[in-house]
Formats: structure tokens, sequence, C-alpha cells
């Protein structure tokens, strides 16, 4: 049986609206604020691509109007499950742009906990996109993706873990400042712009870092703007996303053991 939700918000943010929408309806502008490796092909009728772990997922681009609205449709699913974004962009005094998302469509058995998860994730990815638009105008990220069992942890288990390999104090709260030393990796200093129950992020000078614990994943989001980790060693390096997440995937794993 499915189940129909709808979640929608709206948000100011301190960009115009080319830039924001340079952020929301290309591949490089999403992968920088977003999840995954993504693509769109830039017309109605077009498709939308996001790659996360080894998943693709695609979508329908539904509607197309540069610096005022974008629409994508998943298909429908054999169970009738589909999930449909929309986002609206007006201008406003002063430079800024009102960005307004509404995300729905049909969920299946367990929609609960799907609706509840999704309505707890928007708030933090539209923070993610501020975070981009104010403090990484005019650039791109390699988007970094990494995940690993919390093999049975709780939540505050994990969020303690990872804590203590990043060097980071508990509690993690927003506004601290960190100096943190990732094993083979260089060392994240900067400040946590986020943390609620269940993820944290750290921004630098050259990325967004997120730690997400739960539904028993550890994940980490990560939107690199700088040099990438190149390889052994944990040097900064012109690396390739690919080994930078085989860098990050390695302090994971580490990390959890």
């Amino acid at each position: 049986m499915t189940h129909p939700f709808e979640i929608e918000l709206e948000t100011s943010l301190p960009a115009s609206p080319e830039q924001v929408w340079e952020a929301i309806a290309t591949g490089p502008g999403i992968d920088s604020w977003f999840m995954g490796r993504n693509e769109l092909d830039p017309r109605e009728g077009g498709t939308a691509v996001m790659e996360t772990g080894g998943h693709r997922a695609e979508a329908v681009v539904t509607a197309y109007e540069p610096g005022k609205r974008l629409a994508t449709r998943t298909a429908t699913g054999e169970d009738g499950r589909f999930m449909a974004f929309e986002y609206l962009i007006e201008g406003r005094d002063g430079g800024a742009t009102v960005l307004r998302v509404v995300h729905s469509g049909l969920l299946g058995d367990d929609w609960q906990d799907e609706y509840d998860a999704l309505r707890r994730g928007w708030p933090f990815h539209l923070h993610t996109l501020r975070e981009y638009l104010t403090h990484f105008p005019g650039r791109t990220a390699v988007p970094v993706f990494a995940a690993a069992p919390a093999a049975g942890r709780t939540g505050p288990e994990v969020r303690a873990l990872l804590a203590r390999a990043l060097s980071l104090p508990l509690p993690v709260a927003a506004g601290t400042r960190v100096h943190g030393e990732p094993a083979g990796l260089p060392p994240l200093d900067g400040e946590v712009v986020w943390a609620d129950d269940e993820r944290f992020e750290v921004r630098t000078a050259d990325g967004l870092y997120t730690f997400h614990h739960g539904s028993g994943l550890v994940l980490m989001f990560h939107h690199l703007f700088g040099p990438t980790p190149g390889g052994a060693g944990g040097e900064a390096g012109t690396g390739t996303g690919a080994e930078a997440e085989a860098a990050w995937q390695r302090w994971l794993t580490g990390a959890l053991t």
C-alpha cells in the first residue's frame, strides 16, 4: 500500500537567482551541496541522474525554466512508489534569493520512517546549500561518499568514535572551532556548522565534510573544493574523486574498528 506525502520548505539564500540556478540545475552545482555525483540534461524531458555508492537513480525533468523553476519526477515503480521534486526561485532586493522546495510522491509500507528521514534531512541539505553559496561562490566541488556498517553500535557510540578519530571534542556542537586530524588525511581546520542527533558537518577553507550515523549505517557526504587526497600517505595533492573516496573509506573503516 502506498502513502502520499509532501514536504515544502522555503529558505533565503545570499546569492543571485542565477547563482542559485547554477547550484540546483547543473550537475557540478548539485555535486557541491547535495548527495552523490549528479548529471542533469538541461531541458524539459531530459534526464536527471544521481549516483551514490554504486546506486544510480534517474528522474525525468518535467519543468525547466532557467532562473525560475526546475522540476523532476522518478518513474513509478511496480509498487506505485515515485518521488517528485520542484524548485522555485524568486529574486529579492539586495542580491538575495528565496528558494522554495517541494518534495512529494508516494511512499511504501514503511512510509512513516522514510517520511521522517526525509523531513529531517531537508533542513540540513538546504543549510549545506547556504554554506556553499556563502563560502564557496563560483566554485564547484568534488563529491566524496563513503559508508560502513555501524556494527550494532548506537548513534552516540558511533558519534564518539568519529569524534575521537577526528580529534573533535565531545559533545560535537555547532559553532565549535576544530582542528581535526583524521589518520592518513590532511588536517581539518575549521568549524562545526551543523550538529543534530544524526549528523554533523565541518566547514574548512576548502571543503564541507558531513558525517551521518543512522539506520545501522555510517555515511559520509563530503564536498571538496580544494586539492583532494592523492594516494597513500594522505598527502594533499590533485587526486581524483575516486582517490579521495578511497582515502576516506579507509579512514572510516579504521575509525569504526
